[in-house]
């Protein structure tokens, strides 16, 4: 994969991403922008980088890239740690619906 690929393909997840968290962060009555959930879409791709990084992948990098998204998400939207749960579990929904949907929408090939 060319470059050109890698950072379009960034920036494609990055805007999916976004989309997704703004309108969980809607529906659960957040008035922040849109970016707003742009910020909260970038700072979780560094957080997973940094954290694959450092402790690898599995469970314990999970949970500590995961905890450290929510204090991100909670700093962001300027909320506590329970609607930052709450927030997170719709945008996992809603990523894993799109992650279903998405990729079948051109049809077989």
């Amino acid at each position: 994969m060319t470059f050109i690929g890698i950072v379009s393909g960034f920036f494609v997840s990055l805007v999916i991403s976004a989309i997704i968290i703004y309108i969980s962060a809607k529906l659960l009555g957040e008035e922040e922008g849109f970016g707003t959930a742009i910020l909260v879409a970038l700072s979780g791709a560094i957080i997973f980088a940094l954290v694959s990084s450092f402790i690898g992948v599995g469970w314990v990098a999970t949970l500590v890239g995961g905890i450290a998204w929510l204090i991100a998400l909670g700093s962001f939207y300027k909320i506590g740690w329970i609607k930052s749960f709450v927030i997170a579990l719709v945008i996992w929904v809603f990523a894993m619906l799109v992650s279903t949907v998405l990729p079948t929408i051109p049809g077989p090939l």
